[in-house]
């Protein structure tokens, strides 16, 4: 396969093998942040295209801020795997999915460089900028859409500095917040309010009132895209908080 980049960044076009054709009438809506989780960049960009790995993404950003665009934003590229938001499971259908170089916490997890965050953001601006359905509530790490099975691009990725670029969402946590806290075994209305919470935001949650192992693990990814200083699983008084305000900004 041999195509035109979609983005106006600098970019250079490595076609991968594995795509497919988006689902019949899919809106293109969520841009799906991800870190490649490997050794080098350029072993993770070889995987991103050998059929072997029956996997691949539409953008794939070094640590040093080069671009390459590996399958047509109009394809189905196979990114998210099993996956949920808002009560969709086809996240590959609806997505476009980026690859941030960076070894993750099966590594040695280092900061994002600036390069390569300011490329990202351009990046995301130009996408943004061409697929108007995709609102600041759907840019979404990874973690969002598959919680307690991936945790990328994790609690370092600067979720706050896309948002100063007009990226995402992002809400500063209040200083002061009394109240409780929920966790693993807790059951009760509170609990299900919590839930309800989390599934209005778009996390794949069940309505259960018992804090399982699923509402901890989303939990858990909401605390490393919004409240990145304690990531535990546990609904504190801050942690709800933050969802109280995003809810509120919800388009």
């Amino acid at each position: 396969m041999t195509f035109t980049a979609d983005t106006r960044c600098k970019c250079v076009t490595k076609p991968a093998v594995n795509y497919g054709e988006r689902a019949e009438g899919t809106k293109i809506d969520i841009l799906l942040l991800h870190y490649t989780g490997m050794e080098s960049g350029d072993s993770a960009l070889d995987w991103l295209c050998c059929e072997e790995s029956g996997v691949s993404c539409h953008y794939f950003v070094y640590e040093d801020g080069r671009v390459f665009q590996l399958v047509p934003e109009a394809k189905r590229a196979w990114h998210a795997g099993k996956s949920c938001w808002q009560d969709e499971v086809d996240t590959n259908s609806r997505s476009i999915g980026i690859e941030i170089v960076n070894s993750g916490h099966s590594g040695d997890y280092p900061d994002f460089p600036e390069a390569q965050i300011e490329a990202v953001i351009e990046l995301c601006k130009d996408i943004l900028g061409r697929n108007p359905d995709i609102k600041p509530q759907n840019v979404l790490a990874h973690s969002d859409v598959a919680p307690g099975r991936k945790h990328d691009p994790g609690e370092k990725f600067p979720w706050a500095v896309l948002h100063k670029h007009g990226i995402g969402h992002w809400v500063t946590a209040p200083k002061q917040v009394r109240g409780g806290f929920l966790q693993m075994g807790d059951a009760g209305e509170p609990v299900a309010a919590l839930q309800a919470m989390l599934t209005l935001y778009g996390y794949g949650v069940e309505i259960s009132g018992t804090y399982d192992q699923r509402t901890h693990d989303c939990i858990y990814a909401f605390q490393q895209h919004f409240r990145q200083n304690i990531i535990d699983g546990v609904a504190d008084g801050e942690t709800i908080a933050v969802l109280n305000e995003l809810i509120r900004m919800l388009d």
